[in-house]
């Protein structure tokens, strides 16, 4: 099956699971039709899906990933033991975890071919991931707290494993409960990363953007953290901390002491 082949597959098996959908035309363009995709797979609430289409839709995130490239963290240098920086896309890293900037529903992204990472990891992992996190929800009959972290498999990520975490929403001035339950997001991670015995973790910005954490003060917050929890855990897990802004990569290279 060619990639357009599977395209045109998995838009249609979307489209013919609501009658809502009935008067959407697909349109010619592979850009378009890509797009198209990605925004059914966004808005589709966590619900059973055919080993059909779990097959063909794995084999079409497979060749995207191809397409856009992985790094692996042998590719990196170091800013200093333990810790790295990358200005990128977290979708193509391939660490044995991935931090997510969920919110307190933990389902992922609805919004279509929205430019949040909650709305990308969901993307380029799978329906699968959302279906794993509405089990974890389910289980959990409350929404997730800001603060602490959930484990889940990658999917069709290059990285092992994805870690959730929900930050806190800056209302106005920065507090010190903000503070801590950004502090605790990091930490919670690292804690369920060793807890898993995994060796390395890469973090997005979490809360800044959407959720309004100043990213200067989220960003030192964020290598205070990881800094005291590894001298704390000696070796324990390796960080990259993953930024996709110029603003954000400039940031963290000043703080770090990075060239």
């Amino acid at each position: 099956m060619t990639q357009e082949e599977r395209i045109d597959f998995l838009i249609r098996y979307l489209l013919n699971e609501s009658e809502e959908y009935g008067e959407i035309t697909v349109p010619a363009d592979q850009a378009d039709r890509r797009r198209l995709l990605r925004a059914l797979m966004n808005v589709r609430p966590p619900r059973p899906v055919s080993g059909e289409f779990l097959r063909v839709q794995n084999g079409y995130l497979q060749e995207l990933l191809a397409e856009r490239g992985v790094t692996h963290i042998k590719d990196l240098t170091p800013v200093e033991p333990g810790l790295y920086l990358r200005k990128g896309d977290i979708t193509t890293l391939a660490a044995d975890a991935v931090v997510n900037a969920a919110n307190s529903r933990l389902l992922g992204c609805f919004a279509p071919c929205h430019g949040c990472i909650d709305n990308a990891i969901h993307t380029y992992a799978g329906v699968q991931l959302r279906l794993a996190c509405a089990r974890i929800m389910a289980a959990q009959k409350t929404e997730e707290p800001a603060g602490r972290a959930k484990i889940t498999r990658a999917y069709n990520l290059p990285c092992r494993h994805v870690l959730h975490t929900v930050g806190p929403v800056v209302y106005g001035s920065v507090t010190q409960q903000n503070r801590a339950e950004l502090a605790g997001c990091y930490r919670s991670c690292l804690e369920l990363a060793a807890a898993n015995r995994l060796k390395s973790v890469a973090f997005c910005c979490i809360s800044t953007g959407e959720f309004r954490f100043p990213n200067q003060a989220a960003a030192e917050i964020a290598v205070q953290t990881v800094r005291a929890w590894q001298r704390e855990h000696s070796g324990a897990v390796q960080v990259i901390f993953n930024v996709f802004k110029e603003t954000d990569y400039d940031i963290y290279r000043k703080i770090l002491g990075a060239h």
